[in-house]
């Protein structure tokens, strides 16, 4: 079991956030806005800024050595506990419009004020990975053309989000931002019953580890709304890395995925206090240009539930299949922190592939502004027959308007026949403007 170790991990400064009076927040956040933004925001331009400070700490129990047939590393070479105090701040300039032509420049930078664990890139490897370095960059630089109606095309370093994120996304937990060098179009045809597609190129990937990876990635993602019943999604990606120790994760994928969930409080109402929530998908992903191996795999994706008043309770299950070394459904672009557990003992598809069966219970309070969520997972490769591990995870999150934040979460993986016990907790303030 990880070694419990009490922790104070909240400066003073952001806890008095609870305590400041609502209208005095409202009065200090009316004159940052009226600073920072141009006119009408969105369409004469504005400064963006956030904030965000975290605390983070990582405990591992008798860590496998893959070379020993997964028995543990001795004593002296487990890796220690990490703990990080960190401070990440974004500063970006929107542009206005001119003739349909709109730019956008942002800066992101991480401070670490405690240090104490493996970034991937400060050289600690005697502790725990927290991947988080302390780095400068520039996270995005595009410019857009919205002159063709119900269109918009976007060239340069962006954010993409598709869906869930469990494909395309900014793996927007890490304090460093995933974005990607691509052209994005977007077109949204309102007349065609909510038809939108998502056609692009990615050339390269700026990781969260504020590395760089080169690919060829056409990407293509058409959503279509059913109105009260959700989206029908349908997508293609063709991920085509260029460099030799990233050729494993070359791979294409086609899915097809239906819900009506995307956030607490959404379902397909039954009553004005009763709804049903689900998703169901499916993705078959076979290897691609410079793919080590000849492999096809699928990925099944189903969830059911209901929400009552102001709770949302769901059951689901997530299989990613996996045939051996280098043959796994895999998602390397995805944001991956948010799938199987919050411990992220699988980031990367094991070898025998993933079930993951959990259940989910979401209370929110104050309008929205309180919610408090705790999650199950039991963990088996893509038979059932292996029983990996389980996992408790708890958060529970609180915004003061639109502007402020502050989050509390805690993660606990249980280790059976893969990995390793796993204790994380974390506590964040946010400032968003």
């Amino acid at each position: 079991m990880p070694q419990q170790q009490k922790i104070i991990p909240l400066s003073a400064a952001l806890l008095s956030l609870s305590v400041i009076s609502h209208s005095a927040i409202a009065d200090v956040t009316k004159d940052v806005e009226d600073a920072l933004n141009f006119y009408h925001y969105g369409k004469n331009g504005a400064v963006k800024a956030d904030l965000n400070y975290r605390y983070e700490y990582v405990n591992q129990d008798d860590v496998p050595n893959p070379s020993l047939n997964g028995k543990a590393l001795p004593a002296a070479k487990q890796p220690a506990t990490a703990n990080a105090n960190t401070v990440r701040l974004r500063l970006g300039l929107l542009s206005p419009v001119f003739h349909g032509l709109q730019g956008y420049a942002e800066y992101e930078g991480v401070y670490a004020m405690q240090s104490d664990y493996n970034s991937t890139l400060n050289g600690k490897s005697g502790l725990s990975v927290i991947a988080d370095p302390y780095q400068n960059e520039v996270s995005q630089l595009w410019i857009s053309y919205a002159g063709i109606p119900d269109t918009l095309i976007k060239g340069g370093r962006q954010r993409i989000k598709f869906d869930d994120d469990r494909f395309i996304g900014n793996v927007g937990w890490r304090q460093l931002e995933q974005t990607y060098d691509s052209v994005l179009i977007t077109h949204n045809n309102q007349q065609l019953f909510g038809l939108t597609v998502n056609v692009g190129y990615i050339g390269n990937v700026k990781t969260f580890t504020s590395t760089t990876e080169n690919i060829n990635a056409p990407i293509l993602n058409l959503n279509y709304k059913l109105g009260d019943y959700g989206s029908l999604v349908g997508y293609g990606y063709w991920l085509g890395y260029t460099e030799p120790e990233n050729f494993a994760k070359s791979n294409q994928t086609y899915g097809l995925r239906l819900t009506n969930y995307q956030k607490p409080g959404d379902s397909l109402k039954i009553s004005d206090n009763y709804g049903l929530v689900y998703t169901a998908e499916w993705g078959i992903q076979k290897d691609y240009i410079n793919s080590p191996q000849n492999y096809t795999v699928n990925r099944y994706n189903l969830m059911g539930g209901f929400t009552a008043y102001n709770l949302t309770f769901q059951g689901a299950m997530e299989q990613l299949d996996g045939v051996g070394a280098n043959k796994t459904f895999i998602t390397p672009l995805g944001t991956n922190h948010a799938f199987q557990g919050w411990a992220d003992l699988f980031l990367v598809t094991p070898k025998d592939g993933i079930r993951d069966v959990s259940g989910t219970a979401i209370a929110t309070f104050d309008q929205g502004n309180i919610a408090v969520t705790g999650v199950y997972h039991d963990f088996y490769d893509d038979t059932g027959s292996i029983h990996y591990g389980n996992e408790w995870d708890f958060q529970a999150t609180k915004k003061f308007g639109k502007h402020y934040s502050l989050l509390a979460k805690y993660a606990y993986y249980n280790a059976d026949q893969y990995g390793t016990d796993t204790q994380k907790i974390w506590v964040q303030g946010n400032i968003s403007f």
